[in-house]
Formats: structure tokens, C-alpha cells, sequence
């Protein structure tokens, strides 16, 4: 792996490397059409990426997964956040 890679990653998200891994993991091993699993995963990015979201948000984020069933949209959850 490309140490540099990770280093900018790491910089400009503020997550460690085991913190990125197991974030990939968790989105690579996901049910999205599992609505507690999508929940969790949507608070567990939230508190890794230090951007706290209030429960409303939480609930349209993870309704718009659960529409879309085995795909993620990050561009309409991007819109979501803003």
C-alpha cells in the first residue's frame, strides 16, 4: 500500500488508517437494504468524520439508502448534508 496515499487521506479526513479500513469493510460487507445496518453504518461515519448530524438528517439519509436498496449514492447523500 502507498503510505503517502494514506498520509492525505488521513489528513484531510482526520481518520486513522485502521479507522478507513474498517469503514471500508463494514461499507464493502453492508446490507443496504438491512435498515439497522445502514443506520449504524450512518451514525459510525458521522462520529468518525467528527460531523455530528441531528437525528431528522440521520432518518433522511438513511431512507434515501434504503430506496435505493444495494447501491449508495454518495453524490444524494452529499446533497443531503449540505
Amino acid at each position: 500500500m502507498d503510505k503517502s496515499f494514506f498520509k492525505k487521506v488521513e489528513n484531510k479526513t482526520g481518520m486513522g488508517i485502521d479507522e478507513i479500513m474498517n469503514l471500508a469493510n463494514a461499507l464493502t460487507h453492508a446490507n443496504f437494504s438491512d435498515e439497522k445496518q445502514v443506520r449504524k453504518i450512518v451514525k459510525k461515519v458521522s462520529q468518525i468524520a467528527n460531523k455530528p448530524i441531528t437525528k431528522d438528517l440521520e432518518e433522511k439519509i438513511v431512507q434515501s439508502i434504503l430506496k435505493d436498496g444495494h447501491s449508495l449514492d454518495f453524490s444524494k447523500i452529499e446533497k443531503l448534508m449540505r
